[in-house]
């Protein structure tokens, strides 16, 4: 390898974080062309994990690395939300990290590359991709080792979970979930609130948080947050809570009589 393509890796490499996977598509448009890219991997700087992604010779990455891409490189939404982003921030006292199943979400435009899909990560993901909040509202920044990625706030994060209530979270896994949050600002939730779509989960959001007395409860305006009209029957069987017109599991109330 000539001098001047030793000094152009060599400033790749030291201008980003180990543990990331690098994009054909975006080291082209950093003047990396594809057949410079082979003379990489033939050189063994850099080893292909599929079509349009390469990593490190020897890097350990894992899938936070492949998001920096997604996230850095080719401007996607994909971000860990729902249950694995509270996890993440340690709202989750019974699951642990080290979960087998990472809930990713995204826009409905946004496709997940081959190259993730197809690569071993050793985990499950359950994708969805849904604009029923807005993209770039309720993410924080998240370190991982040297790099960080987008992952959902406190707040988009419980949102994310309702929205997969039933299917995904029962309704009393829910309730523990919004019972340690404790600590959310009004503001973040009133905003997020009055830009969510789903009716279904600004429901079951009030009616849970409501449930669980937290303080800053009684700061929304909630009268700016548009619910919609008619009832919502949610299990079958269930107890009616007139407050939000939703129907939920009849076990939610003896949860709270049993004082579990």
């Amino acid at each position: 390898m000539d001098k001047e393509n030793r000094s152009k890796i060599n400033q790749l490499l030291s201008s980003n974080p180990s543990g990331i996977v690098f994009t054909s598509s975006w080291l082209v448009e950093q003047g990396y062309s594809l057949d410079l890219q082979k003379r990489y991997k033939k050189s063994h700087w850099f080893e292909s994990i599929g079509s349009g992604a390469m990593i490190r010779t020897d890097d350990n990455v894992e899938y936070e690395g492949a998001l920096y891409a997604l996230q850095n490189h080719l401007n996607s939404n994909f971000h860990p939300g729902g249950r694995t982003a509270l996890a993440m921030l340690g709202k989750t006292h019974y699951l642990e990290l080290g979960t087998t199943k990472v809930f990713l979400f995204a826009l409905a435009k946004d496709q997940l590359p081959t190259w993730f899909k197809q690569y071993e990560w050793r985990l499950k993901f359950s994708v969805h991709k849904t604009n029923f909040l807005p993209a770039d509202l309720g993410l924080v920044d998240f370190e991982i080792k040297d790099f960080k990625i987008k992952i959902s706030g406190q707040v988009r994060a419980i949102l994310e979970c309702f929205y997969l209530t039933p299917k995904e979270h029962s309704f009393l896994e829910c309730h523990e979930l919004m019972e340690g949050l404790n600590n959310l600002r009004p503001k973040s939730v009133q905003e997020l609130l009055e830009h969510c779509s789903s009716i279904k989960v600004k429901r079951l959001f009030l009616y849970f948080a409501e449930k669980a007395g937290h303080s800053w409860f009684s700061h929304l305006k909630l009268e700016d947050i548009d619910l919609g009209k008619g009832k919502r029957s949610l299990v079958k069987n269930g107890v009616f809570i007139p407050a939000y017109q939703i129907t939920v599991p009849r076990e939610l109330e003896e949860y709270d009589q049993a004082g579990i």
